[in-house]
């Protein structure tokens, strides 16, 4: 059974950095892509970032390039969001997800989630 448990996240200084990790079982990640969405209060759920199975990495937040950066760790198997420089509007409630081999900013494309995390950056 495919299961993703996040961790990290929390409260956080506009301006400052925070890494998220998502260890993943059942599976392992040179043959599952790991994408990394968000949501906000009222808002959709929007594509942040994905990490192929084969290892290249994806940037959705085309409003924020380069502040995200996704890495993973094979041995954990465990994928990590690293970010940035981050701003009040950068809050909240972080996910991430697997499906086979392929990278895609649609959410319902995935069908394994993690239990989301809360980021909080505050002004």
């Amino acid at each position: 059974q495919l299961q993703l448990v996040q961790s990290g996240g929390g409260l956080v200084q506009s301006g400052g950095s925070l890494r998220l990790s998502c260890a993943g079982s059942g599976f392992t990640l040179d043959t599952y892509a790991i994408a990394w969405f968000r949501q906000a209060p009222g808002k959709d759920r929007e594509g942040v970032s994905c990490i192929r199975s084969d290892g290249s990495a994806i940037d959705y937040n085309h409003s924020g390039q380069g502040q995200f950066t996704v890495s993973r760790d094979i041995a954990k198997n465990t994928a990590y969001l690293q970010m940035d420089s981050l701003k009040p509007e950068d809050t909240a409630v972080y996910y991430c997800a697997a499906r086979h081999n392929f990278c895609t900013p649609r959410y319902p494309d995935y069908n394994s989630w993690g239990q989301g995390t809360q980021v909080t950056v505050s002004s």
